[in-house]
């Protein structure tokens, strides 16, 4: 990754990287691979991580530190479910589904699959644990002949840092290609934590709460948080939002 939290709302992740890491003793880097980690033996040596530019693959530094966590995210336990044998194809194991998360045989193009529905992880939308209820509900009403279809942008998703992320719908600059494309214009409303006394009275007085919204209809269309119970507060903007 070339920046921090490449999926969040660039000023967000700004704020974020700046009240997170750069008051505090952490050392980062962005643009490179770990391409060799050699185990230590604590107390005695050190791992040893060698680093390679993430374009030209190439040695950029080998680190000596304590300990090493490897944190390679997640992916689909979709290989041995026998997908194949119904003509279904998978996009490295995500299996592709419609907006009723109706199985299809592949992305670009794909046929439904006549009663296989997928929800959760393994479809890629969303890999949130409340995303996943929210499309099984969807499932549901669609069996049960209620049609029905999930509003992603609705779903919310926080990051329980100090102090909290939250977010619900686009990021600023995905609502402006939105608003160009849609022939709508964005407005904005910005806060600051430092101008709610509840906040400065717990000590908390860094952040900013941020709503993007259509300036013809007054719908929100995103809301971004980073401050003191952002995760708390970024429900009811979810309830705006849908």
């Amino acid at each position: 990754m070339d920046e921090l939290m490449p999926t969040f709302d660039r000023e967000i992740a700004k704020l974020a990287e700046r009240l997170l890491i750069r008051d505090r003793p952490i050392d980062y880097r962005t643009g490179v691979f770990a391409s060799e980690v050699t185990p230590g033996i604590p107390g005695e040596k050190p791992v040893t991580i060698k680093m390679i530019d993430a374009k030209t693959k190439e040695h950029v530094e080998t680190l000596e530190v304590d300990a090493a966590m490897v944190a390679t995210g997640r992916v689909p336990a979709t290989s041995d479910m026998g997908l194949e044998d119904m003509g279904i194809e998978t996009n490295r194991g995500f299996i592709a589904v419609n907006e009723k998360m109706q199985v299809l045989t592949k992305v670009e193009g794909g046929e439904i699959v006549p009663n296989v529905w997928c929800i959760g992880d393994a479809n890629g939308k969303m890999m949130l644990a409340h995303a996943a209820s929210a499309q099984g509900i969807s499932v549901i009403e669609n069996i049960c002949g209620r049609e029905h279809v999930v509003d992603h942008d609705a779903v919310p998703a926080a990051c329980f840092t100090h102090p909290e992320i939250a977010m619900v719908g686009p990021t600023e600059e995905q609502c402006r290609e939105k608003a160009e494309k849609e022939g709508w214009e964005l407005g904005k409303s910005q806060g600051n934590f430092r101008a709610n006394s509840k906040a400065l009275a717990e000590g908390e007085g860094n952040g900013i709460a941020k709503v993007l919204f259509n300036k013809e209809t007054g719908k929100v269309v995103a809301v971004h948080i980073i401050g003191i119970h952002a995760a708390d507060l970024i429900q009811e903007c979810a309830n705006a939002v849908a």
